[in-house]
């Protein structure tokens, strides 16, 4: 069983045979039924317990399932709703599909169709879902592509990075498809570099996606060096390298370490770079670095 035990499906039907039915077949493949009467039921139990999946009744006395539909769907937007009829009217069916179901079995109920119906509804909800998660947490950095690197989809702005770095390459796409393809059989869990490029780029996996992988920049920019803040500014190579160190809040002590020399030339270093700089203290000094390494 490839799903997990904790799928919950709710049955919304006013015949207790159906239901009886219902439930034993959905336990039975390891979901949790709940069961509902009416729509009313079903809305209050959809509230307290958000399922999964709702197997609707089309015919309901007081709220219909086409009603009780449309008032599910405004509490649980992406939840797949399965209607129930007893009527092959293809009118029914269509009312169904507008008040927002995304599927019918007609009765007689057979307990193993609603079964391969539900799994796969609730495999495709969880796709859309986990693609809307990613973009979300990602932000606007993913991007999708097959197994063999080739794009499916990126968001505009994936595109306007790759266009900014590509330049001089009519196809960065397929340039980066041959890359990303030998990078997939290899080991994803460390990132790609890709720096066949104007600037060099990072990209992360993310997860699996049926056939499809999801990845994600990481970043565009090279990371700056000492050497960037000595073309910047009036200081030495030396004085370039405290500098540096002194921009990520390191102590003079710490920069001796790094740097392999006393504490006190440390010191006499950054006099001069005050001095050069125009400052007269580190947080002066580490905010015009910063804005260089960062810039």
């Amino acid at each position: 069983m490839d799903h997990k035990s904790s799928d919950v499906v709710l049955v919304v039907d006013d015949s207790p045979e159906s239901l009886g039915m219902l439930n034993v077949a959905l336990n039975s493949q390891g979901y949790t039924a709940l069961v509902a009467l009416s729509g009313q039921q079903a809305l209050a139990i959809a509230e307290k317990v958000p399922p999964d999946v709702v197997l609707l009744d089309a015919m309901m006395p007081e709220m219909d399932g086409f009603e009780t539909c449309r008032r599910l769907k405004e509490l649980l937007p992406n939840t797949p709703i399965i209607f129930m009829t007893g009527l092959t009217d293809v009118e029914d069916i269509v009312k169904g599909i507008e008040a927002g179901g995304v599927d019918y079995v007609t009765k007689p109920i057979s307990p193993d169709e609603v079964i391969v119906r539900i799994k796969r509804h609730v495999e495709t909800a969880k796709l859309a879902l986990s693609a809307q998660d990613a973009l979300d947490h990602a932000g606007k950095t993913v991007f999708c592509v097959s197994q063999l690197g080739r794009l499916s989809w990126a968001t505009p702005h994936v595109h306007e990075l790759v266009d900014d770095i590509s330049k001089g390459d009519a196809s960065p796409w397929a340039t980066l498809a041959t890359l990303i393809e030998s990078w997939l059989l290899g080991d994803t869990s460390k990132e790609l570099k890709v720096d066949c490029f104007s600037e060099k780029m990072s990209i992360a996996y993310e997860r699996q996606q049926q056939q499809m992988h999801l990845l994600r920049i990481v970043q565009t920019k090279t990371q700056k060096s000492p050497q960037d803040l000595k073309d910047n500014l009036p200081i030495t190579k030396r004085e370039s390298e405290v500098l540096y160190w002194v921009s990520y809040g390191k102590t003079s002590w710490e920069i001796s370490q790094i740097l392999e020399m006393s504490p006190r030339t440390v010191n006499k270093h950054l006099e001069q770079i005050y001095k050069k700089l125009g400052v007269d203290n580190r947080t002066s000094a580490a905010a015009i670095s910063i804005r260089i390494l960062e810039g």
